[in-house]
């Protein structure tokens, strides 16, 4: 059984930006995704307010992935 990698997606509502990344994360089967809302916490919109999507993993999170990325970008992020 693979092991699960658990990320974090720094989003918003009404952002289709991110609607593309999680539909792009979303085909991946070894991925558990937590969406963390930016617009509830001001150290969050300062942190992430002009570069969500962000892609962030649970073990590591100082290794983020920042939009634009695509399908390519999200293998090579997950295996590092």
């Amino acid at each position: 059984m693979p092991t699960l990698i658990q990320l974090r997606l720094y989003t918003t509502s009404n952002c289709h930006l991110c609607e593309q990344a999680i539909e792009l994360i979303s085909s991946q089967d070894n991925i558990t995704l937590a969406l963390i809302e930016i617009a509830d916490d001001d150290e969050l919109i300062a942190l992430y307010g002009t570069r969500i999507p962000v892609l962030q993993k649970v073990a590591n999170p100082s290794n983020e992935l920042k939009w634009p990325f695509n399908q390519e970008d999200i293998l090579n992020f997950i295996s590092r």
